[in-house]
C-alpha cells in the first residue's frame, strides 16, 4: 500500500483477481493509493453500491471525486491522463517494451535526436518494476524499489521527448526494405526505420490444475510488492530460489510473521547472489526449504494450504497459508517472432549478433553484405535488448546497458546500412 497526499482509493473484495491487478499496476506506475476491503453490505455502501456480491466491484475513486466500477486497466491509464494515440505517422525508433533495457534504449535514442516511440502492455518497468527494492544497481547504495528506478527512467525518457503508448500489446510484425512495422492488439499500426525488442520474459506458472482459479484470491506472481503492507503477521510462502525469491522473502519477512522459501535446488549458493543470501540466513523469521516442490493448492474461495513435496524423500507436507508467491522465473514475450521470421532459441529467446553465425557464416536469410550487428537479429534494423534476448544476462544492470548498446548499433544501421 503506498502512501501519498492524493490517492486512488480502492474498494474491492479479498481475492480478487482484478482488484490486485488494479493494487499491482498502480504500484508499478509508483501512483498512490488506498485499499478497502470489502466484507459487508455496510462495507459495499460506503463504496456506492448495495451489495457485498455485486459485480460491479471492484470500484476505484480518484482524487477528483469521480468514481470506476470494475475498470480495466486501460480504462485507469485514460483516466490518469496516460493513454494516447501515436503523434507521428512514422519514427526512426520503436522499441516494444518499456522494462530496464526498453527505458534505457529510450533515453539514449529520444536524447541523440531519433524519433522515438515506447510500447508498453502493462506497466513501465517490467519485472524489475515489481521488485520491492534492488540494492545491486550501480549509484543507489541504499538500494532503490524497481517502481521508483522505473519512474525516474520514464520521467528522463519523456523529458528528451520520447513518447510511451501504454496499456498497449504489439501482436504481429512485418519488416520490409527500411520499414518496420509493428501492430498492436487494438489495431493502431506502428511504422518506424527501426525497432528494438525489450519485451522480457513473463512469469512461468507452476502448472498445477486449479491454479487460475487463485490468481489475487492468495496466490501471485512475482514480489508481489504491491501486498506486502496486506501481509502483517500472516504465514506467508514464496516458491523460488533467485535473487527476485531471495528479495521478496526480505522485504515480506519486516511484516510478515514468517516466511517459507521453497527451493527446487539443493542449495541456494549457486541461484543468489551473496549479499541476499548472508541476509536471508541471518533472518529469524525465514525458513527454507531446499529439494522442495509445490504439488497442490487446497482451498474453497480463497487460498487455504499448500502441498509440498520433498524431491528426496518423496514425503508430502501441508502449509497453512494464504500468501504464495512464485519467483521461478519466466519464458520470453515472443510470440509475434515466428510468423515475422525472426530467429528464436529453443527456449524462445531471440537470437542476436555473433549467436546468429554458423559454421563462421550468418544464418540463412540474412540479407546484407555486412554481418550483423551485435544485438541485431536476423532482421537488419530488429534489435533485441534485455532478458528477451539469447545469452542475456539477467541482471537490471545488464538490460539497461544493452537498451542503450543497443541505439548504438541502431544509429549504425541507419545512417551506415
Amino acid at each position: 500500500m503506498t502512501s501519498g497526499p492524493a490517492k486512488v482509493t480502492i474498494y474491492g473484495k479479498q481475492g480478487s483477481s482484478q482488484a490486485y491487478a488494479i493494487r499491482d499496476f498502480l504500484y508499478r506506475s509508483d501512483v498512490p493509493f488506498e485499499w478497502v476491503p470489502i466484507t459487508s453490505d455496510e462495507d459495499a455502501r460506503l463504496a456506492g453500491l448495495e451489495r457485498v456480491d455485486d459485480r460491479r466491484f471492484p470500484v476505484c475513486r480518484f482524487p477528483d471525486g469521480s468514481r470506476m466500477e470494475a475498470p480495466t486497466i486501460r480504462q485507469i491509464t485514460e483516466k490518469l491522463g496516460w493513454f494516447h494515440g501515436p503523434s507521428r505517422s512514422e519514427y526512426d525508433l520503436a522499441i516494444y517494451g518499456a522494462g530496464p533495457a526498453g527505458l534505457s534504449a529510450a533515453v539514449y535514442g529520444a536524447s541523440e535526436g531519433l524519433k522515438t516511440v515506447v510500447i508498453e502492455r502493462w506497466a513501465v518497468g517490467g519485472q524489475a518494476g515489481s521488485s520491492p527494492k534492488i540494492e545491486n544497481y550501480l549509484g543507489f547504495p541504499s538500494g532503490i524499489a524497481g517502481a521508483d528506478l522505473a519512474e525516474r527512467a520514464r520521467e528522463q525518457a519523456c523529458r528528451f521527448g520520447a513518447e510511451i503508448l501504454l496499456a498497449r500489446e504489439g501482436v504481429r510484425g512485418e519488416f520490409s526494405t527500411g520499414k518496420r512495422v509493428g501492430y498492436l492488439a487494438d489495431g493502431t499500426k506502428i511504422v518506424a526505420r527501426s525497432a528494438i525488442c525489450a519485451t522480457g520474459v513473463g512469469y512461468h506458472k507452476l502448472g498445477l490444475p486449479n491454479e487460475n482459479e487463485f490468481l489475487g484470491a492468495g496466490l501471485y506472481y512475482g514480489a508481489g510488492a504491491s501486498e506486502a503492507a496486506l501481509c502483517g503477521d500472516q504465514h506467508v510462502l514464496i516458491v523460488g530460489g533467485g535473487n527476485s525469491a531471495g528479495q521478496a522473502a526480505l522485504q515480506l519477512s519486516a511484516c510478515a510473521r514468517s516466511i517459507d522459501l521453497i527451493v527446487r535446488a539443493d542449495s541456494l549458493k549457486s541461484t543468489l547472489s551473496a549479499y541476499l543470501l548472508d541476509r536471508i540466513h541471518a533472518a529469524r523469521n525465514i525458513h527454507v526449504f531446499t529439494n522442495a516442490e509445490v504439488v497442490e493448492l487446497i482451498g474453497h474461495e480463497f487460498l487455504e494450504a499448500v502441498k509440498v513435496r520433498n524431491r528426496c524423500t518423496g514425503e508430502f507436507q501441508a502449509f497453512e497459508t494464504r500468501w504464495l508467491f512464485v519467483c521461478i522465473g519466466g519464458a520470453p514475450h515472443t510470440e509475434w517472432a515466428a510468423g515475422a521470421g525472426v530467429l528464436r532459441d529453443e527456449g524462445g529467446y531471440l537470437i542476436t549478433g555473433p549467436d546468429l553465425f554458423r559454421n563462421c557464416r550468418p544464418a540463412d536469410g540474412w540479407p546484407l553484405d555486412r554481418s550483423p550487428y551485435y544485438l541485431e537479429t536476423n532482421i537488419p534494423g530488429l534489435f533485441a535488448a534485455g532478458d528477451v534476448r539469447h545469452g542475456s544476462v539477467k541482471r537490471c544492470a545488464s538490460a539497461v546497458g544493452e537498451g542503450a548498446m543497443a541505439v548504438t548499433f541502431v544509429h549504425r544501421y541507419l545512417y551506415n546500412g
